[in-house]
């Protein structure tokens, strides 16, 4: 069974901004083409996850009820282009606790991991961030890193970590990853 992990903001919707969050449903705005990838790899069998860092509920910038209407309003315009989500996990502690969930520790991965019954050989990691592909290492997955959030190109040669593929965006991800089949 092939799963992707799917980072949020600047991979299913428009990147914030650095040190911004996502405090509304205003705020909150599908990228091009993100549903339809979204729909493809479920239409394929594919089993997706949202595994995010969302530290604005710990540090107060937010509320967790304002986060789960956000997820609500994602997961229905999601299954209304006759997508799914498997799951939805969020990591809302602030960076200082130093909690096992925040990436790019692979806290997150290994509890959606351990609850669905997972096997890593066969997962991807997508993300917007060089965080996300450290992630995706340290849990043993496949990195593919995005350009539709906060990492461009032009970049490249700062990055720490590197992924194993890149793509434009969400869409193009998809498609490569049922190539891979």
């Amino acid at each position: 069974m092939k799963v992707v992990f799917l980072d949020r903001d600047g991979v299913i919707n428009k990147y914030p901004g650095d040190k911004e969050y996502v405090t509304s449903l205003a705020k909150f705005k599908f990228l091009p083409r993100a549903k339809e990838a979204i729909r493809l790899l479920h239409q394929n069998k594919i089993k997706l996850f949202v595994a995010s860092n969302q530290a604005g509920v710990g540090k107060g910038t937010y509320s967790q009820r304002t986060l789960d209407k956000i997820t609500e309003y994602m997961l229905k315009k999601i299954r209304e282009s006759n997508g799914d989500l498997d799951g939805v996990y969020y990591c809302t502690h602030r960076k200082e606790l130093n909690c096992s969930c925040r990436k790019p520790k692979p806290g997150l991965v290994n509890i959606i991991k351990k609850e669905n019954k997972i096997n890593l050989k066969c997962a991807y990691f997508v993300g917007d961030t060089i965080r996300d592909v450290e992630t995706a290492k340290a849990a043993g997955c496949k990195s593919i890193l995005v350009f539709s959030g906060k990492e461009k190109p032009s970049e490249s040669r700062n990055w720490e970590s590197k992924p194993d593929f890149v793509f434009k965006d969400l869409f193009e991800a998809a498609k490569f990853i049922l190539r891979k089949k």
